[in-house]
């Protein structure tokens, strides 16, 4: 996939956002959603996307949208680390498949770290369960 193909609205991202897939939300407002990653590289492993815009990559974001969709951004990050007290936070976000991007709608990875834990691969660990992702979830949600 090139940087600029068109949206995709059956993404799967696009598809959380409509309620037709399931996803263990953390936060949610009318700009953005926040919700576990499924293929976790850490304990923690959060994802956040823009919503009402279709947006494949930061390249494709409109830039009055921005501001308040990184706010979002910046507000989950917060309730990550309060709620996990990690040693670092990774913050990444992959334009294009040859940068990683895997889902073709604009997200950001929010991704606790600690100096004594190795990082999974990006999308090559196991699938987690819903059943491990919702403590987790149920966390950072009151450190919200």
């Amino acid at each position: 996939m090139t940087l600029h193909d068109s949206y995709d609205p059956n993404n799967i991202f696009a598809k959380i956002i409509k309620g037709e897939m399931p996803s263990i939300k953390v936060y949610e407002d009318e700009v953005a959603l926040a919700f576990m990653d499924v293929f976790p590289q850490s304990e923690g492993h959060t994802l956040v996307i823009p919503k009402l815009v279709q947006a494949r990559n930061l390249l494709d974001m409109p830039s009055d949208y921005l501001g308040q969709y990184m706010l979002k951004v910046q507000k989950v990050t917060r309730a990550v680390e309060k709620a996990l007290t990690p040693d670092g936070l990774m913050v990444s976000q992959f334009n294009g498949a040859p940068a990683g991007q895997t889902v073709y709608h604009l997200h950001f990875h929010i991704i606790p770290r600690w100096e004594d834990k190795p990082l999974g691969r990006h999308a090559e660990g196991g699938m987690a369960k819903p059943e491990e992702l919702e403590p987790i979830a149920e966390k950072i949600r009151a450190a919200l």
